[in-house]
């Protein structure tokens, strides 16, 4: 598992991304730029992207510390070591059974469940909300 930080997402050299269907600043830190690349999780994201054949629209990736806590993040969040993505349910419309499903098989464990998005991780295999 290889995981690189990146002091803004503008700082990605050329030649590394390696994700198609999604862009450095998609997944970057909204606070502050900050990047933090897990290979692993994004290799997931790219595959679920396929799976669903169609756009996956990330409202939140990694979140640095101060942003993590500026938003009521978990101490511990996925999110702060690039492990998990809040994906859509609404742009473009998709079923969260839908969502879970393909995440599932994409590789994704950790499952949150929200009114317009679904939490995904990398983690371990666990479900809340409803």
């Amino acid at each position: 598992m290889t995981i690189r930080f990146f002091s803004h997402w503008r700082d990605v050299p050329q030649g590394y991304w390696r994700w198609p269907n999604f862009k450095p600043s998609e997944v970057a830190c909204q606070h502050c730029g900050e990047l933090l690349v897990d290979e692993e999780a994004m290799d997931a994201l790219q595959h679920h992207r396929g799976l669903l054949n169609g756009p996956l629209k990330i409202n939140s990736a990694y979140r640095c510390p101060i942003h993590n806590a500026m938003v009521g993040g978990a101490p511990l969040s996925a999110h702060k070591f690039a492990k998990a993505f809040d994906k859509s349910l609404t742009h473009p419309p998709r079923k969260r059974v839908t969502m879970e499903e393909t995440g599932y098989k994409a590789g994704f464990k950790g499952m949150g469940r929200y009114k317009t998005f679904s939490h995904q991780d990398t983690g371990r295999k666990r479900i809340w909300g409803s």
